[in-house]
């Protein structure tokens, strides 16, 4: 369908176009004078029955009818990133499931589910990079039933917003009865200029293992079992921090997790005690496990920060990260 609307804009779609990245306007008041137009960008994901699915950076998908489309064109895949190390989508799913590993995983096609008892879900979901050897239906009910069999819920983890990223699974998850719980950004940074930050570590203590007084401050692990251990010590190059507070039980005023994997280093559970905050040693954190992390010769850095945690991202915009993608747990929701 290509057509022209008042001899100006153009709606220069076809459905040929399913897959790749568009920018389209429509009507979504009453056409004529004084109509409001909204715009959307984000992959074609679908168009059947005159209707076009948009799956947009967020990981929404958007419906929109034919019938009120203005304008629309194929646009360039998102701009490549100005600033930090260049990195592809796979690259980073790869690094950042390295970093938080399953305690139980099994392969289905070039699929990948993960159990470790419920803890997280980035560690109970399945990756789904690739084919899953099976048609998409037949695959889903296949991950049903092997978390079923497991006690826990079914979640997939999807990314969108970068070259290679999943738009389309996400529209088909939805189009199978699956929806989005949780949203993250995946960030990436240099990691020097995190290492020469100005901040005092003195009182930062790094370590291999993690203890009982770190888990005290670890908002996730309130009750720290075997799964939560293995999964928090897996990764190829794992440090814990922890700055000392003035609670007589010892539990620390605030603590960090850094993954050092080849050039990468992640970082996770950065938390600081509500009475502790505003002091800087959540900087101080990551600055000392930068450091480690450059010491065993990394030099670029990633994190994981929930779309709606705006103190933590205004912390990382500080310290130079932005945004690469971002990825979304869908869980299936029995129709």
């Amino acid at each position: 369908m290509e057509f022209t609307i008042g001899g100006q804009l153009e709606v220069r779609l076809v459905r040929a176009d399913v897959g790749k990245r568009v920018s389209v306007r429509r009507v979504v008041d009453a056409p004529g004078e004084g109509a409001k137009f909204t715009d959307t960008v984000g992959v074609l994901t679908s168009w059947d029955d005159e209707v076009l699915s948009v799956t947009t950076r967020t990981g929404e998908s958007i419906r929109i009818a034919e019938s009120t489309l203005v304008a629309g064109k194929v646009v360039p895949p998102a701009p490549a990133r100005r600033r930090g190390p260049a990195a592809s989508f796979e690259e980073l799913a790869l690094a950042t499931a390295r970093a938080w590993q399953p305690v139980e995983s099994e392969p289905l096609g070039d699929w990948r589910l993960r159990a470790a008892g419920g803890f997280t879900r980035r560690a109970n979901s399945v990756l789904p990079l690739g084919d899953p050897g099976l048609p998409l239906g037949e695959a889903l009910g296949h991950v049903r039933h092997w978390y079923g069999e497991r006690g826990l819920p079914a979640y997939i983890q999807t990314a969108t917003g970068a070259e290679g990223t999943q738009e389309r699974l996400c529209a088909d998850l939805e189009e199978h009865g699956w929806r989005r719980e949780v949203t993250a950004e995946v960030r990436i940074a240099a990691l020097a200029p995190v290492g020469d930050l100005d901040a005092d570590v003195s009182a930062v203590r790094t370590a291999r293992e993690t203890d009982d007084l770190w888990l005290s401050r670890y908002q996730r692990s309130t009750t720290p079992g075997p799964d939560v251990l293995k999964v928090l010590g897996s990764g190829p190059s794992v440090w814990f921090a922890s700055v000392p507070g003035d609670d007589p039980a010892g539990v620390p005023a605030a603590i960090g997790r850094c993954v050092v994997d080849g050039r990468w280093a992640g970082f996770m559970a950065v938390e600081v005690g509500p009475e502790y905050r505003r002091r800087g040693l959540a900087t101080a954190v990551m600055t000392a496990l930068a450091r480690t992390a450059l010491d065993e010769g990394a030099s670029a850095a990633w994190l994981q920060v929930e779309a709606d945690n705006e103190g933590a991202r205004a912390l990382y915009d500080g310290m130079g990260f932005a945004t690469h993608h971002r990825y979304h747990h869908f869980r299936y929701a029995q129709r």
